[in-house]
């Protein structure tokens, strides 16, 4: 019976030794391998997912330049730009512009005058001061005039200031006046012309 308990025993220790070794190499070697596996496994997922995306703006490549063609040709028809070949003509097609605006809409030049050309990424502002005079009306045609215009202008620091009226000979007061002194800035854009 003694060596029964024994056997039983030594069997237990066995089993036990067995089942020691077995949870030893389940922790140390295969959870870790498992572990391993589904790391790569979550990377190589996230990595087709990136060359499905990759692959879906690959195939809009064409259709986005289709439609970069499509906007340039649409800004060229606009005629945003001079098409002066220098920026010495392109401020004088600028000044006489805002000349006929001026005069269209009953007002007086008193002058214009070009100023240095400012070149910006790849693109040439053509800058003019302006000296007018005229009522508030005048001037509300003029600047509609100017934004409505093609090539594009812009206008910039601007100074409107009221005329001073008359003075009456009979009541020695000054009699008021709605005319304006008005200053302007405005400019428009070329295109570089290739060095």
């Amino acid at each position: 019976m003694a060596q029964q308990i024994n056997q039983q025993r030594d069997r237990g220790l066995a089993l036990g030794l067995l089942a020691a070794v077995i949870g030893f190499i389940v922790f140390v070697i295969i959870l870790p391998l498992i572990n391993q596996g589904l790391a790569l496994h979550e990377e190589k997922m996230a990595l087709a997912f990136r060359l499905q995306q990759y692959e879906r703006i690959l195939g809009r490549k064409q259709a986005v330049i289709d439609e970069i063609e499509a906007l340039k040709a649409q800004y060229a028809e606009q005629n945003y730009l001079s098409t002066q070949n220098t920026s010495a003509l392109a401020s004088a097609e600028l000044q006489e512009m805002i000349k006929q605006a001026i005069v269209e809409a009953g007002g007086q030049l008193s002058s214009t005058q070009g100023l240095p050309v400012i070149t910006k990424n790849n693109f040439e502002h053509i800058p003019i001061n302006v000296r007018m005079t005229g009522n508030s009306e005048v001037l509300r045609d003029v600047l509609y005039k100017i934004e409505t215009a093609t090539p594009l202008v812009v206008i910039d620091q601007i100074d409107i200031r009221p005329m001073r009226g008359i003075r009456n000979h009979l009541t020695h007061h000054i009699d008021s006046s709605n005319e304006l002194s008005v200053n302007f800035q405005a400019m428009s854009f070329m295109k570089k012309p290739p060095a």
